[in-house]
């Protein structure tokens, strides 16, 4: 099992990564007008961003569950 201390620390790095993902100097290199299957560019990386946010939490709230 992984202890507290180790999760919490997960935690907050996963925080921190979310932070850098949607701020702006990150955010305005996609910002462009091209596309992608159609779909802004922006849109695709705020899309897959939050996906790996939600990802990343999903993973290290498993982590302690397991025996």
């Amino acid at each position: 099992m992984v202890d507290d201390h180790l999760k919490n620390d997960r935690f907050a790095a996963i925080f921190i990564t979310g932070l850098v993902l949607f701020n702006y100097p990150l955010l305005s290199l996609f910002n462009l007008g091209t596309r992608l299957f159609g779909i802004p560019l922006l849109y695709l990386y705020l899309f897959g961003a939050w996906f790996t946010i939600i990802l990343l939490t999903a993973l290290t709230t498993r982590a302690g569950r397991r025996t």
